[in-house]
């Protein structure tokens, strides 16, 4: 029997993919699978070889040549299948598997990012005599929800004008806007109902009902300061969504800005290649980012590393009972975003990536026969609808070999289910500190 390298970690495999723990012989462990995202053995069954086989000869009937599409077919420790698995191609949004990651390596999942709100002035009788100045903490999910809140907050607290200007600091976005001007000017109209856009109205509307409607009147302009006044009165603390429920909007929709400055947050796309790459176990020319979001034929990842980003995500998650479920889009549950259209089995968790002439997606689909089989599919072809219709109908087909699990396993059940997500716009994520 092969001696094993962490056979708790092989027993984790196991555990995630939901089979029991069997004897296994293969190559040695330890120079070709320390790494915990590599795989273990080879499958010895070969139906999944021959039906990803047959999908690249459907694929070449079309003009598509085999080395150029990318797949990785893995159950726990075992390989399922694999063509140019270890190959970095171009990924798209199969890119924010290794933002998420990367960020999940450096803030824990409840974490929540802080928009300090301050003045500069005394305030009396509703009426702040100075300027309102907002420090940014990176909160990449500060929408038109969120100011609406804030805005309600300061009217709690009695303030109704502002003298000054809104003067804004530190990293502040709003509405996915970065430039700290435009995200200021956003703020500014959200603060006031009389000033409020079609938009702002629209999406007021998807909050609680009897949600109050702000007026904050500033009388100045938007300031950009390079730095907080340091004799402000802090007024506020605004706490962002937990970053699990903040990466899953971001994944739902693949939504770019998100990413992007998630990626930013953390240090740049180089960091976050790096940060996955040793978190997933696979080697660093697996993962090339020029960006967070995918944008670009130039990141590149290979099948494996997807597979093994994932899993690596479902693993950090484990303290937090939380699982990839809880943080990508959930077949036969999540019909809005990236879902739309698709005809993946149900209860598969996936990340769709889409370029020009890119078309990808990786995820973890239950089956009955050989438990979590974690996937990545990445195609090269200009026909990007008709390579997402046989992307699916390649699970479909392997699903029917395999049987659909009897009930979605606990690994990958969302713990959202139990749990009522904090709706945007939530007063209780703005804490007053200011007396008066």
């Amino acid at each position: 029997m092969l001696q094993l390298f962490g056979s708790g970690l092989v027993s984790l495999w196991l555990e995630m993919a939901g089979l029991q723990p069997k004897p296994v012989d293969a190559l040695d462990f330890f120079t070709l699978n320390s790494r915990p995202g590599l795989v273990l053995t080879p499958d010895t069954h070969p139906f999944a070889a021959n039906t990803v086989q047959e999908y690249l000869r459907q694929l070449e009937t079309t003009g598509l040549v085999s080395n150029a599409q990318g797949i990785w077919l893995q159950s726990g420790p075992v390989l399922l299948a694999n063509n140019q698995g270890t190959e970095p191609l171009p990924a798209a949004s199969i890119t924010k598997v290794a933002t998420s990651l990367a960020a999940l390596k450096t803030w824990e999942p409840n974490h929540q990012f802080e928009t300090l709100v301050g003045a500069t002035g005394s305030i009396n009788n509703g009426v702040l005599q100075g300027d309102l100045v907002i420090q940014g903490g990176g909160d990449p999910f500060f929408v038109w929800e969120e100011a609406i809140a804030l805005g309600n907050s300061l009217n709690r607290m009695g303030i109704k004008q502002i003298t000054g200007n809104l003067v804004i600091s530190g990293n502040f976005a709003m509405n996915y806007k970065t430039n700290s001007l435009q995200a200021g000017q956003l703020l500014q109209q959200a603060l006031d109902v009389t000033t409020w856009s079609r938009e702002a109205t629209t999406q007021y509307l998807t909050m609680p009902p009897g949600t109050l409607r702000p007026q904050v009147v500033i009388a100045g302009t938007v300031q950009v300061a390079s730095l907080p006044n340091p004799k402000q009165i802090l007024l506020m603390r605004h706490r962002s969504l937990p970053l699990s429920e903040i990466l899953k909007e971001m994944n739902i929709y693949s939504n770019n800005e998100m990413s992007e400055m998630l990626a930013q947050n953390l240090g740049g796309a180089q960091v976050v290649q790096s940060i996955a790459a040793t978190a997933a176990g696979v080697p660093p020319q697996e993962i090339q980012l020029i960006n967070g979001s995918g944008l670009g034929v130039e990141n590149r990842i290979s099948p494996r590393a997807a597979c093994a980003m994932l899993m690596a995500i479902q693993r950090e998650l484990l303290p937090s009972q939380l699982s990839v479920a809880d943080l990508f889009p959930v077949s036969g549950r999540d019909r809005r975003g990236t879902m739309e259209a698709r005809r993946i089995p149900q209860a598969a968790v996936i990340k769709t990536g889409t370029l020009r002439d890119v078309s990808a997606l990786a995820g973890v689909m239950p089956t009955r026969d050989r438990g979590l089989v974690w996937f990545a599919i990445i195609n090269r072809g200009t026909n990007v609808e008709g390579l997402r219709t046989r992307q699916d109908q390649l699970l479909q087909r392997l699903l029917t070999q395999w049987q659909a699990a009897s009930t979605t396993p606990a690994a990958i059940t969302p713990r959202s289910l139990n749990n009522t997500p904090t709706p945007l716009g939530a007063a209780s994520r703005n804490e007053i500190l200011y007396g008066g």
